[in-house]
């Protein structure tokens, strides 16, 4: 048993020796010795290659907002509690103990029957154990892929499907049907389904799946859509309609038109959850959203010089990502700092990126995943245009305050890269 948290932390780093192991043994055993936490929360299933995390951000801050305990299960975290948020803050390291103190018999049982369960779906249990006792509606995201995710443990009240692009393809496969097979796992009989603009090879698949299961289905694009957002006061107006009288006039702080789609989506789940019954403001939803910031989601961290987070972690993202530089810095000269992890399609985020920044900069970050010098290696002997620094030198050396800095690739890149920025530097 824990009764201090250092004891937590180095629980879970010995976790991580095994591994990531698609499928959903482990976590139903998880569940099922401990009483099936997963049958008494209600919540909301999110996957999708990109904009899994703003639209949590959104749909939490709606609901908070309409007066719902709302919870939030996400990844990657740098801290163990920030995977779990209560309200608007992580959960507690007490509250964390207390879940994990709970669990712990029944990981040492499966531990001897050579079930070991992994970190991930240890969290994931411990998530389900709190939101069962101290949340209305909880908004869950898939880790990777849905179908063998392990958070694919429970029947939601509502599934949303952000979009299926190329990642993770070494779990999940090497074609785009394959892909969305995978995201077309959490679509359980009879529950309503969102989705974003499907490509459509993905989309088929996403359909076939919502009819066998005979659950009906919402697409952005077809059965509700947005105007291409306007820009005014450094806010996105983005006209929300879905063929009804009513139109919705959404205001985001976010930036990038793929915000304005995540946030579609949430509208939508806000709009189905009153349909079922929940108690549900709508305006004050919108109005919730408006304020809705997610960390590393093109993120300012620093006024002078300027400098900018963004986690697009694979060549979809980076399309967004690159949306956003020309959209709001046009005529900026513009410097890139990027880090990535080494099974990422690296070759195709680069020829993307090259076009739209004075320099390029690769590096690294602490990560078993991490791409190192070396697996960079042919990069910068093929592109002498391209330099590898360390990322915190790289940091340091931003000094022109008339150009913008931008610091884009994997999530865990990211939020170490804000821990450097603190409250004196923004």
């Amino acid at each position: 048993m824990f009764a201090t948290f250092d004891q937590v932390v180095d629980f879970f780093e010995q976790r991580k020796t095994f591994g990531i192991k698609p499928g959903l043994e482990r976590i139903q055993a998880l569940l099922r010795l401990s009483d099936e936490p997963q049958k008494r929360m209600k919540a909301i299933h999110i996957a999708g290659t990109n904009g899994k995390g703003s639209t949590s951000h959104f749909l939490k801050d709606a609901l908070i907002a309409n007066n719902y305990k709302t919870g939030l299960f996400s990844s990657p975290s740098q801290t163990l509690t920030g995977h779990i948020w209560n309200q608007d803050r992580p959960i507690t390291e007490s509250e964390f103990i207390i879940e994990l103190n709970r669990l712990y018999p029944v990981i040492n049982v499966l531990d001897e029957q050579d079930m070991h369960p992994t970190e991930f779906e240890i969290m994931t249990a411990i998530a389900c154990l709190y939101f069962s006792q101290h949340t209305d509606i909880a908004v869950i995201e898939a880790g990777m892929g849905g179908r063998e995710d392990t958070t694919n443990c429970f029947v939601p009240i509502l599934s949303i499907i952000t979009n299926v692009a190329m990642d993770h393809t070494g779990f999940l496969g090497e074609r785009i049907e394959q892909i969305a097979f995978h995201k077309a796992g959490i679509i359980k009989n009879g529950i309503p389904v969102i989705t974003g603009d499907l490509k459509l090879n993905a989309n088929r698949v996403i359909v076939e799946e919502a009819n066998r299961c005979e659950a009906d289905l919402y697409q952005l694009g077809d059965h509700f859509t947005i105007r291409t957002p306007v820009i005014k006061n450094d806010l996105q107006h983005v006209t929300w309609q879905d063929g009804s009288p009513m139109t919705h006039t959404l205001q985001l702080q976010m930036k990038g038109v793929h915000q304005a789609e995540n946030a579609a989506l949430a509208v939508k789940a806000i709009k189905l959850l009153k349909q079922k019954g929940y108690m549900m403001d709508l305006p004050v939803a919108l109005t919730a959203m408006k304020h809705t910031r997610v960390p590393g989601r093109f993120e300012q961290v620093c006024r002078d010089p300027q400098v900018i987070l963004d986690g697009a972690h694979n060549p979809d993202g980076i399309e967004s990502f690159l949306s956003s530089v020309q959209t709001y810095y046009p005529s900026k000269e513009r410097h890139l700092l990027f880090g990535v992890f080494k099974d990422k399609d690296v070759e195709a985020m680069l020829d993307k990126l090259r076009a739209y920044f004075a320099t390029i900069t690769l590096t690294t970050f602490d990560h078993p995943r991490a791409a190192s010098k070396g697996d960079l290696q042919s990069f910068l002997v093929n592109d002498p245009s391209l330099y590898f620094v360390p990322w915190r030198e790289a940091v340091n050396a931003m000094n022109d305050a008339n150009a913008v800095y931008f610091i884009t690739g994997s999530l865990h890149f990211i939020m170490q890269v804000e821990g450097f920025f603190d409250i004196s530097k923004r």
